[in-house]
């Protein structure tokens, strides 16, 4: 497969979308970095490198970047959701600071195990899982 731009290009043109450069722009930004992003994040961070891209323009892209599999929704934090992108990396679950907000990713084999088991358990076909642990990282729970 191609990189970002070009797995957009083609879900667009499956769409029958119109493509710009614009939503090329804020794709290259959120692959630009590796952290979990919201909109508001994004935006101060496309117009400090002086892009000309609106708040709505990124909000009307969220979805099409979500359908086309290039990010997926890490969390939802005080009413909004924190995205990450995930085209071209391997699946992983996210441990979460109540106080400071660190996350960390990490891949466990066991939970994976567990996938498996639940699938052949109830006869699902399972497609993939979304684990999210919450609590106080180590210098939060010093402090807490």
């Amino acid at each position: 497969m191609g990189n970002e731009i070009e797995v957009f290009r083609e879900f667009i043109r499956k769409k029958g979308l119109r493509n710009t450069p614009e939503r090329e722009t804020i794709i290259k930004e959120i692959f630009a970095s590796h952290d979990h992003f919201d909109v508001d994040e994004l935006y101060l961070r496309l117009k400090t490198k002086k892009k000309k891209i609106s708040k709505p323009s990124i909000y009307r892209l969220i979805p099409h970047l979500l359908e086309s599999g290039l990010i997926q929704e890490a969390y939802h934090e005080d009413g909004h959701f924190h995205y990450e992108h995930i085209y071209g990396h391997e699946h992983h679950c996210h441990l979460r600071c109540l106080k400071c907000g660190k996350v960390l990713e990490f891949k466990e084999q066991r939970v994976e195990k567990l996938e498996g088991k639940l699938a052949e358990k109830y006869d699902y076909l399972v497609t993939g899982h979304k684990l999210e642990v919450f609590g106080y990282c180590p210098t939060c729970k010093v402090i807490t």
